[in-house]
């Protein structure tokens, strides 16, 4: 699941919405013991057009926890 999560979010990169929603759908799949490893990654990827996304969407989902 995590490599598909993945493509998706490389996929919809493009546009900062459909980023950020497909990015909450993904913190909800992804297993608990991928999630490390998946917050590494998306900030390797992504932290130069999304850091703010990225910021808050890891702050949100710590405080649901799921990350």
């Amino acid at each position: 699941m995590l490599d598909y999560v993945k493509l998706i979010l490389q996929k919809v990169s493009f546009n900062k919405v459909l980023f950020e929603k497909e990015l909450r759908k993904a913190l909800k799949t992804v297993l608990p013991a991928e999630m490390a490893a998946f917050r590494v990654w998306c900030y390797q990827q992504f932290s130069r057009l999304y850091r703010r996304v990225l910021n808050r969407a890891f702050r949100q989902a710590a405080r649901v926890g799921l990350a």
